[in-house]
């Protein structure tokens, strides 16, 4: 029985000495600490304010009102210049003028003799946006302030050819047309609104914020399309000399006589009314542009 004691014995001590061990293990896992967290990459970092500096070096940082820029090139009303200065990163002050004058003499088209000219002048004022400056997407609403753009024709019938009104043909007269020709003078008025909201979009910064743009940052291609909101051409004519029917009988004259004005204004309330849709100009221009630092 005695080696069978000292056996039991042995077991008895074996497992209280396992006891402690096991109670530390358990109340000591309430108390281990949150796993840490990976060590930052060093070159991970690095690249990054890398990448943040090269991008702060890539556009280049103007004070307000430092820089302007004066640009050249052709739109739909003419020959268009424009100057330009910063306000701040997102925003430039462009003012912007076109002018076109051209006039043509006796020409023969469809049995008239035409005599035209074309005479565009406006000036205005936009702010353009750019939601990337770096880019040169914009944004740019505007205002004409000054509008005088129009056209205006004379036009006289060829002998044996008629002009018609309202439904209504009329001959020159054979016996005046040397003295008092019959002739036709209409105007196209494009300045209905002679001052006109613009708004517009384009491509180009006409004060580039980009340090590695051509020259230096300098020079610029600016493209711009929009619209502005002039209201509907107006259109107006006057009639002078004799006129006749087809047979040469019934001659009249155009100025006074109340038939031929009533026709005249009947057509001219058709024509108003084909011209209601066109309500504002289109505005499309590009050209060159250059960029001077004053600060």
């Amino acid at each position: 029985m005695k080696p069978t004691a000292v056996l039991l014995t042995l077991l008895l001590l074996a497992a209280t000495s396992t006891l402690p061990g096991q109670s530390s293990s358990t109340s000591s896992t309430p108390n281990t600490p949150a796993a840490a967290k990976p060590a930052a990459n060093p070159a991970k970092a690095a690249a990054d304010a890398k990448a943040a500096k090269k991008a702060r070096k890539a556009e280049v940082q103007l004070k307000p009102f430092s820089a302007v820029a004066f640009g050249g090139g052709m739109s739909l009303m003419g020959v268009n210049l424009q100057a330009a200065t910063n306000v701040n990163r997102y925003l430039n002050l462009r003012g912007t003028g076109n002018f076109f004058n051209y006039t043509t003499n006796n020409i023969s088209t469809n049995g008239f003799d035409l005599t035209g000219k074309a005479n565009f002048a406006t000036a205005g004022v936009s702010l353009d946006y750019y939601p990337i400056p770096r880019m040169g997407f914009r944004v740019s609403p505007g205002m004409l302030f000054y509008n005088q753009n129009g056209i205006s024709a004379t036009a006289t019938p060829q002998p044996g050819k008629s002009f018609s009104l309202n439904g209504y043909d009329y001959y020159p007269d054979a016996v005046t047309e040397t003295t008092d020709p019959f002739q036709v003078t209409a105007n196209l008025g494009l300045n209905t609104h002679k001052q006109a909201f613009t708004l517009t979009t384009g491509w180009g910064n006409m004060i580039p914020r980009k340090s590695k743009d051509l020259l230096f940052g300098h020079l610029s291609f600016p493209f711009e399309i929009g619209a502005a909101f002039t209201g509907v051409p107006t259109i107006n004519m006057q009639l002078q000399g004799w006129a006749c029917d087809n047979k040469g009988a019934n001659c009249v004259n155009m100025a006074t006589d109340p038939t031929a004005q009533g026709n005249l204004n009947d057509q001219l309330v058709k024509w108003r009314k084909d011209l209601n849709p066109l309500q504002v100009y289109p505005i499309f221009s590009f050209g060159v542009a250059y960029s001077i630092r004053t600060k």
